[in-house]
């Protein structure tokens, strides 16, 4: 049996690689790994040691390795098997919904009416659906986000009048929340701020350290615990309301408020002590019950494997142009190295150099409106300025792209991945999508003043694709677009259309 020469995983070694095969009923190499093997590349200095281990014993029951042509069988060769190492780890593999955090659907409906409640918020004029809305993929469709004071959703939301005006846009793009219950997922955030740990005995790394309260079921439901708290996402100003006062005396002082307002409802109460088992009246929710309904909502909402690349692991030919894009992607084009595994991302961080604007995620330390990204969690001056590698599935339902949002388009996105340097000397602010706010307009391209600040912005860059051209743009974004499921846009549960706070639901 011979493997194809589709250069999708590139492998150190010839063009083709011969195979002597069992009979095992394999006739279609795909159909065993759902990846083929190809050219010369690095991809092999991406396995760890443990994973070419764990992967040669099953290996070598399927396959005698041999010689091409007809001569005696030499012995097994662990450098053969090097690629197939390649080919069985887990580049693109399929997507199962055993893949995911079980969780439980009464739990689940309780999540969505929260998700969508504005009594979370501060000034209850804001939900987690407003940014993370079905209508737009579960993100916002802007670049950067109109949080707490804003008005309606998506593209058209407003910044707000008066004294309801935001003060300050949202520093990043809202992520969107496609496949967050899969069981690979270890760290949440554009600069990753949230991980799993034990360092303070709650079960997470995140930015309420020891304060953050045990019991939460995964690293979802602690996700959704922040946005509540955050200022200018959910909160609100201080003296504005009793959530955003607490916040500034310490951060696990508003969550009680927040559980009491969410408790003292009573078609809520009701709900909580149905879905879970330990809660025997209202009085005994909290924020830890509150986020892990939420998480419960998130992984199981969010779940999308359905994509025609799905249907190409299990044998259906992908249409042409997205089948250039896909060799493209595996192969010269390298996009493998940091997109990578089931959910197209290593959950690594890395520099890109994206055009800079907006308030910057600034600290209280450091008030300059910059965006340091990985440093402002980890303070290692190797951080500054890299991002979460971002999951590609459902991308083209969620422009625009980047940490800040910068790029509106797919094809802009992967031209700046070819050509940053280029790309972001030539970027421009129309580019991006930001509702107009004339009393902090001034701010969206302050940075940009700062040449010391620009000039280690473009030293950092770490990303450079020369092994493709503008002319394969439009095959890789079609291959983009054949990783968006076929029933994303049709969800489990979807908007209610009410809640029980009687608030209104965006």
């Amino acid at each position: 049996m011979t493997l194809q020469r589709r250069p999708q995983i590139p492998v150190k070694g010839p063009d083709i690689i011969a195979l002597h095969a069992q009979s095992k009923g394999i006739h279609n190499t795909n159909q065993l790994f759902g990846v083929s093997i190809a050219r010369a590349g690095e991809y092999l200095k991406h396995l760890a040691g443990g994973d070419i281990l764990a992967c040669l014993h099953q290996i070598t029951r399927f396959f005698d390795f041999s010689n091409r042509g007809t001569g005696p069988k030499p012995k097994k060769k662990c450098y053969l098997a090097h690629a197939l190492v390649l080919a069985a780890a887990p580049v693109s593999a399929q997507i199962t919904a055993d893949d995911y955090i079980p969780a439980d659907p009464a739990q689940a409906r309780l999540g969505q009416l929260l998700f969508y409640d504005k009594i979370l918020s501060g000034n209850q004029n804001i939900s987690c659906g407003t940014c993370h809305h079905h209508d737009h993929a579960g993100t916002d469709g802007l670049s950067l986000g109109i949080g707490e004071g804003g008005q309606g959703v998506g593209p058209e939301r407003t910044t707000g009048t008066g004294d309801d005006a935001i003060r300050k846009r949202i520093p990043r793009n809202a992520p969107a929340l496609w496949n967050l219950g899969h069981k690979d997922i270890r760290v949440l955030f554009h600069d990753g701020r949230l991980s799993a740990s034990d360092i303070y005995g709650n079960g997470f790394n995140s930015p309420a350290e020891e304060w953050l309260p045990t019991g939460l079921d995964n690293i979802v439901a602690a996700q959704a615990v922040f946005p509540m708290v955050a200022q200018f996402e959910m909160a609100g100003n201080p003296r504005e309301n009793e959530i955003a006062g607490a916040v500034h005396d310490r951060i696990d002082a508003a969550w009680p408020i927040i559980a009491k307002r969410v408790r003292t409802i009573p078609a809520y109460g009701d709900m909580f002590v149905s879905a879970f088992p330990h809660i025997e009246t209202s009085q005994d929710v909290t924020i830890v019950e509150i986020a892990n309904a939420l998480g419960a909502f998130i992984t199981t909402e969010w779940r999308s494997y359905d994509s025609p690349y799905d249907a190409y692991l299990n044998g259906t030919p992908l249409a042409a142009n997205a089948e250039r894009g896909r060799a493209l992607f595996f192969g010269d084009g390298g996009c493998v190295q940091c997109h990578s595994g089931p959910l197209f991302t290593d959950q690594e961080f890395r520099a890109l150099g994206l055009p800079a604007f907006g308030p910057g995620r600034t600290r209280r330390f450091d008030p300059i409106p910059r965006d340091v990204g990985r440093m402002g969690k980890t303070n290692f001056l190797e951080d500054a300025y890299r991002f979460r590698t971002p999951s590609l599935r459902n991308v083209a339902l969620t422009a625009p792209y980047g940490h800040n949002g910068a790029y509106p388009t797919l094809q802009a996105m992967i031209g700046h991945h070819l050509d940053p340097l280029g790309s972001r000397a030539a970027w421009t602010l129309d580019e991006a999508a930001l509702p107009n706010a004339p009393w902090i307009g001034h701010v969206d391209l302050a940075i940009q003043a700062d040449a010391r600040e620009m000039a280690r912005q473009t030293a950092s860059i770490e990303i450079s694709l020369g092994g493709i051209t503008n002319d394969d743009i439009a095959d890789l974004e079609a291959f983009l677009h054949a990783l968006t499921g076929k029933t994303a846009e049709t969800r489990p549960l979807g908007r209610p259309e009410t809640v029980p706070s009687g608030l209104p639901v965006d």
